[in-house]
């Protein structure tokens, strides 16, 4: 299997392994298409690593399904990779209770619920990579403050790996981050007219 070679060696006092083996922070940001998918294709490699998974979609409407949540939700009951939980903000998250409070609560209100319990898991270390799908638009809106975000990411303990996908990810969590790839738009079919379709949009 080819393997990259690092262009720079820190002086850092870290063994080979201790710097490959630390937990990395990616961003998945940019106009074009692939941010979301590109995530989830991450999550299959740390499925078959047999990693457990969480996947926190912000923004989305439940109505929205994507097709990677069923092939997902599959795979981590079959047994033979990593477990996978999947929470949907446009569901109001499975963790809070259904009662007529619920329906009350703005979509503000839920993408910070949601924040509030990805550092829940973080800190009693539930997973082992963590898809934050779209979070990068409640910091870019203000909902979520983008400095907790980097200091609760900086401080989190274990090896745990953090993706978020979503347009206009703030310049200071882009600085931040250790992988950072910027999904631009050369051509789309929607620029012709088309529509999305199944199988490749959804």
């Amino acid at each position: 299997m080819p393997q990259g070679q690092p262009t720079v060696v820190p002086d850092d006092g870290l063994t080979t392994r201790q710097r490959r083996n630390r937990p990395l922070v990616f961003v998945h940001t940019g106009i074009g298409k692939g941010k979301s998918t590109a995530a989830f294709g991450l999550a299959l490699r740390a499925w078959n690593q047999g990693w457990p998974i969480g996947v926190f979609q912000f923004v989305k409407s439940a109505k929205w399904k994507v097709g990677e949540e069923n092939a997902l939700r599959v795979l981590g009951a079959s047994g033979e990779g990593g477990s996978v939980d999947w929470h949907k903000m446009g569901e109001g998250w499975s963790w809070i209770q259904r009662d007529a409070k619920d329906g009350e609560l703005s979509n503000e209100e839920k993408a910070r619920e949601g924040w509030e319990q990805v550092k829940r898991d973080l800190a009693a270390e539930r997973y082992k990579l963590y898809v934050l799908d779209e979070f990068a638009y409640p910091m870019h809106w203000g909902w979520i403050d983008t400095d907790e975000v980097i200091s609760v990411l900086r401080d989190r303990p274990g090896t745990q790996h953090v993706v978020i996908t979503g347009r206009n990810a703030p310049q200071a969590l882009v600085d931040f981050a250790d992988l950072v790839t910027d999904m631009s738009k050369v051509k789309h079919p929607m620029d012709a007219g088309q529509k999305g379709q199944r199988g490749i949009e959804w």
